[in-house]
């Protein structure tokens, strides 16, 4: 992209990002300007959950491997009455061959003896005591392979299981290692600092003094983890021009995420920090309330020559979750090779306000089968989303009463 000087803040930004995109462009733009996800990395199968898979997962072997019982009961082989021997088949057990108007004991998921031809349940069946004849207790034969996981059931060795960008999941975890992998091939994780922004927050303690505790400290981190990043840091940086400057061109991590100082405020030094980093703006405020003024930008490449990018999150905290979800979401997941994500919509209960112009993140609430919007909703606000289970994308001018809308997850933990 050819370099031009965009004035802003008494400096010049080089790029030409969208003026006041639409969310949906925004969310483009972010996953556009992640490039190539990042390097595929081995690791074992506990330090590659949140990962996704930079290849993909086939199996290894059949599964089941070998014909297993589906309940507790007997191995019978023929047609009944059976004559039972005295030692039954455990999991894990390699059996003898049974032989023909033969039954043995056998548990849950121990392998089918050579020379069975179903599995009897416990239930189904009565041995004669006096004769240890094993009577089944239904009126008709017993159907060969019933009650039997047949070898391959689940798939076959060499068939594809999960394609590359499927998110490792404990599920993912369970299919993988039951396919005999011991480590998987996943992307590695972006790496993001973050540096929350603002003289007037407090750490500890109650609001005091004209001050207010900083929320998005806490807030942001796990939300960040649950998009696939490894936060390598979070720190406190002043309202000074030089801090921040020196903050953002030393940070070693592959996305750098700020809170505040994204508008034109007397402190708010971001801009200016970019100009003089010669960054490059893709996205200058975005057409979505709240959040409006956040940004994202390509950063000078480290020592070496690792790419950078940094998103600006507004300081207020319900702006700066818009902003996250917007921004940081796409980023982070394209950056770490994730899939891109189904689209979850729902029917709205009742009226979703709406900006007349720009589209709104609005914290929301399940109801049955539909969705219902929550008081606290302002820009400053934490309250409505603590109790939201999702954030409505409500269209320019609002959504009717039984209108279909997109929801974004939350986190949760």
């Amino acid at each position: 992209m050819g370099r031009r000087a965009r004035e802003r803040h008494g400096g010049a930004v080089t790029g030409g990002p969208a003026h006041h995109p639409s969310w949906e462009q925004a969310r483009s733009l972010a996953r556009a300007a992640a490039g190539a996800a990042l390097p595929g990395v081995p690791r074992t199968l506990e330090d590659a959950l949140g990962h996704a898979l930079a290849e993909p997962l086939t199996a290894l072997t059949d599964l089941p491997p070998f014909a297993t019982s589906a309940m507790d009961g007997w191995a019978v082989s023929g047609p009944g009455p059976w004559q039972t021997g005295a030692r039954g088949v455990l999991a894990g057990e390699q059996p003898e061959p049974l032989a023909a108007g033969s039954a043995v004991p056998i548990a849950t998921g121990a392998p089918l003896p050579p020379g069975a031809s179903a599995v009897l349940r416990r239930e189904h069946g009565e041995v004669e005591r006096s004769t240890s004849l094993l009577h089944p207790a239904g009126p008709g034969p017993l159907p060969e392979g019933h009650d039997v996981r047949p070898r391959g059931q689940e798939c076959a060795s060499g068939e594809p299981l999960l394609p590359a960008g499927t998110s490792v999941t404990p599920s993912v975890l369970g299919l993988a290692a039951a396919s005999g992998y011991d480590r998987l091939m996943v992307h590695r994780r972006p790496s993001v600092e973050l540096f929350v922004l603002g003289d007037e927050l407090l750490d500890a303690g109650v609001p005091r003094g004209g001050r207010v505790r900083d929320a998005l400290g806490p807030l942001l981190p796990s939300w960040l983890r649950g998009l696939g990043a490894e936060v390598i840091g979070r720190h406190r940086v002043a309202d000074r021009l030089a801090e921040l400057r020196e903050a953002v061109a030393h940070s070693p991590a592959d996305v750098v995420i700020t809170t505040g100082s994204t508008a034109a405020g007397p402190v708010d030094f971001l801009h200016e920090t970019l100009r003089l980093l010669d960054a490059e703006l893709i996205v200058d405020s975005v057409s979505v309330r709240p959040g409006h003024p956040m940004l994202l930008a390509r950063l000078p490449a480290t020592a070496d020559g690792r790419a950078r990018l940094l998103v600006g999150l507004p300081g207020n905290p319900l702006a700066a979750v818009a902003g996250t979800a917007t921004l940081a979401a796409p980023l982070l997941r394209a950056l770490g090779g994730h899939a891109e994500p189904r689209s979850r919509g729902a029917v709205t209960d009742g009226a979703l306000p709406g900006h007349p112009r720009d589209t709104r993140l609005l914290p929301v609430r399940t109801a049955g089968t539909g969705v219902a919007p929550l008081p606290y909703d302002g820009p400053a606000m934490l309250r409505g989303l603590a109790l939201a289970d999702a954030l409505a994308v409500v269209p320019p001018g609002g959504a009717a009463a039984g209108d279909a809308v997109e929801l974004l997850p939350l986190p949760t933990g």
